[in-house]
């Protein structure tokens, strides 16, 4: 084999390469469907990435909730003891009611209370409120301003703004007493 003269070697090298004319138009579209495709595989990470914050938000949320509400079933177990507790302070005759046992239990009471509302318990207040039932279970009617709790029976309490246990009241059915129906309650 001859070897190349180097100054047709060196008139190669200078010369402009030509390409093809289809070839300018493939890797064009090439180009442009890799853009494309680019552009969807980000799309759908931001998607996912965004989808994967929101889960991890809802995740934190409902674990905080749970730990929250957790001790809900115990709370309600609880609280017929502080009605009894309640019922009993309520029921001390007047001659014990300055005696230190009572004032001893009264403490307990309000230490019980305490711990309760420092959980997120808090009672519902019902006397005097209008029903609403969302918070409270009427248990009859009687006369009094109509839709108005007028008394109640058991209290009720929320723990951190959600129904614990609805106030069971006596609501008002829009008879006013009257003074003679009052005189004749009293001697029946």
């Amino acid at each position: 084999m001859k070897p190349k003269d180097p100054e047709e070697t060196q008139k190669n090298k200078d010369m402009p390469r030509e390409t093809a004319p289809e070839e300018t138009p493939d890797l064009e579209q090439a180009l442009a469907e890799a853009k494309q495709k680019a552009e969807e595989y980000l799309t759908a990470w931001q998607r996912t990435q965004a989808d994967f914050i929101n889960f991890k938000r809802r995740s934190e949320q409902e674990r905080q909730e749970f730990s929250q509400y957790a001790n809900s079933t115990l709370y309600c177990n609880i609280l017929p003891v502080l009605d009894d507790l309640e019922r009993a302070l309520n029921a001390v005759p007047e001659e014990y009611a300055q005696s230190g046992w009572v004032e001893g239990v009264k403490l307990v009471e309000r230490k019980f209370k305490t711990i309760l509302e420092g959980q997120g318990v808090k009672p519902i207040c019902a006397l005097g409120m209008d029903f609403d039932p969302n918070l409270h279970e009427a248990l009859r009617q009687e006369k009094g301003k109509e839709g108005m709790v007028i008394s109640e029976i058991q209290k009720g309490y929320t723990l951190h703004d959600k129904l614990l246990r609805p106030a069971r009241v006596i609501v008002g059915k829009g008879e006013e007493e009257t003074e003679d129906t009052v005189g004749e309650d009293d001697i029946d």
